[in-house]
């Protein structure tokens, strides 16, 4: 929902969003967890590596378009199409597939050969908001911070008045925290 959010934002404010692969199955490692949760976050090491894999020795814009795509193309079928994360090897073909690139990454995102730059990835993101946050960060201008978590994702003049105030918010020293409790699931409408 967050990267719905930030294209809408790019349309009304002057913002250039650089998109990086943050891992749930790297935040939660040696968590104690439910077992069906890390049952689940075991499956998504899959897309993550095949990411950063597809994405390892391109540089500034090529790879950054390139992330995207392939995040929307996981996305579509994970949530849009409501197939979630059981059977992420044939997402990860499909995805391989509909992006013209080169099949033998799927193999590439079921090894730990790219967990370097992955773990690299993902703490850079940490180091902007520290640990007790998940996914997604949004850094922008010395600023960072987890979220926003919302559904619908706001559109046109919505999304950037919800920007300018994370960015105000984020931005006050002292502050840390918004929350309440979520009453609905996502809603890609």
């Amino acid at each position: 929902m967050t990267s719905r959010w930030l294209e809408q934002v790019e349309q009304v404010r002057d913002v250039d969003v650089t998109w990086s692969v943050m891992s749930l199955s790297v935040l939660n490692e040696g968590r104690e967890l439910d077992p069906d949760y890390t049952a689940m976050l075991e499956r998504t090491w899959l897309p993550v590596r095949t990411i950063v894999a597809a994405t390892k020795d391109l540089e500034g814009k090529e790879a950054n378009a390139l992330r995207k795509r392939m995040y929307d193309a996981y996305g579509e079928r994970i949530h849009l199409q409501g197939r979630g994360t059981d059977d992420l090897e044939q997402v990860t073909v499909e995805v391989l597939a509909e992006l013209g690139l080169d099949p033998a990454l799927a193999q590439v995102g079921g090894t730990d050969v790219v967990d370097e730059d992955l773990r690299a990835s993902h703490q850079r993101a940490m180091d902007l908001v520290g640990d007790d946050v998940g996914t997604p960060v949004v850094a922008v201008e010395g600023v960072a911070f987890f979220g926003p978590v919302v559904t619908p994702a706001p559109k046109g003049e919505d999304a950037g008045r919800l920007w300018d105030g994370s960015l105000l918010v984020a931005g006050t020293p002292g502050f840390y925290e918004l929350k309440r409790t979520r009453t609905k699931g996502p809603d890609f409408g």
